[in-house]
């Protein structure tokens, strides 16, 4: 009995040891904006190129999805499009701004309308204006088409606009490429998306005459623009892989890749 006592404890110690011995691949897991789909994927795509054994997860899950999986632990990095609030910063969440990037004034290209002023935007948007000939476009009837609640891009759109909670929108999207290709079907159809991600199926409006470019982003003359953030918990460290991209994709060494992406590089 002793002997078989002694055998299974060899036995658990050894397979512990084994255990032990196992490596875990590191890895490191972001969550939410799926505006930041385009900029977050080439970063990572550049991390794991310099860091073959990490593994690099993104979960397009929206801005307001992202911020809750950080705060309950379900990812290391969450992604917003939007800056954090004063009761999310009050949670222990911090923000910090990774890039800018416009949010483009989307129309189908049939419609003639070419640009538009905030003013403009906002009445169209809160129901003021419902006909797209009262902006010098044709008897036709405005189409509102937006992102759902919690987006970054419809925070964004309705804090700049100040249209926030006013809204009456059509059709309520759960993406940025759904809110475009919705646009490009509907020559009655006004949206918004983020500008990295402008295909030539629709057209972007000039706002207050100035054109949504990297370069007007940058020098701030587009005025709807709006932050991309990485968010963390104040008080939970990253793993030593986590805050190695962390450093990584916050640094002057990937401004040519978030450029490429179409957003301007807050470094």
């Amino acid at each position: 009995m002793k002997k078989v006592l002694a055998l299974t404890l060899v036995l658990v110690m050894l397979a512990a040891l084994v255990g032990c011995g196992k490596k875990e691949a590191a890895a490191v897991s972001t969550d939410g904006s799926t505006s930041m789909e385009k900029v977050i994927n080439i970063l990572g795509e550049a991390f794991v190129e310099n860091n073959k054994d990490v593994k690099f997860t993104y979960n397009p899950t929206g801005s307001g999805s992202g911020i809750t999986a950080v705060k309950e632990g379900r990812c290391d990095i969450g992604l917003s499009s939007r800056a954090l609030k004063e009761e999310e910063e009050s949670s222990g969440l911090v923000g910090t701004v990774l890039a800018y990037d416009g949010i483009a004034i989307i129309v189908n290209p049939e419609n003639p309308v070419a640009d538009l002023s905030v003013e403009q935007i906002a009445k169209m948007y809160t129901g003021e204006i419902t006909n797209w000939k009262d902006v010098g476009g044709e008897d036709r009837e405005i189409v509102l088409i937006g992102r759902e609640a919690g987006s970054g891009t419809r925070d964004g759109f309705e804090t700049i606009t100040k249209t926030k909670d006013t809204c009456k929108y059509r059709q309520e999207l759960t993406s940025t490429g759904d809110v475009i290709t919705t646009v490009s079907q509907n020559p009655n159809a006004i949206g918004y998306a983020s500008l990295s991600a402008v295909k030539d199926n629709i057209k972007a409006l000039t706002v207050n005459g100035v054109a949504p470019t990297e370069a007007t982003v940058k020098d701030g003359s587009y005025s709807v623009q709006r932050p991309f953030v990485l968010v963390t918990m104040k008080d939970k460290k990253l793993s030593k892989t986590a805050q190695e991209f962390f450093d990584y994709v916050t640094s002057p060494e990937v401004n040519d890749l978030i450029a490429s992406a179409g957003v301007v590089s807050a470094n």
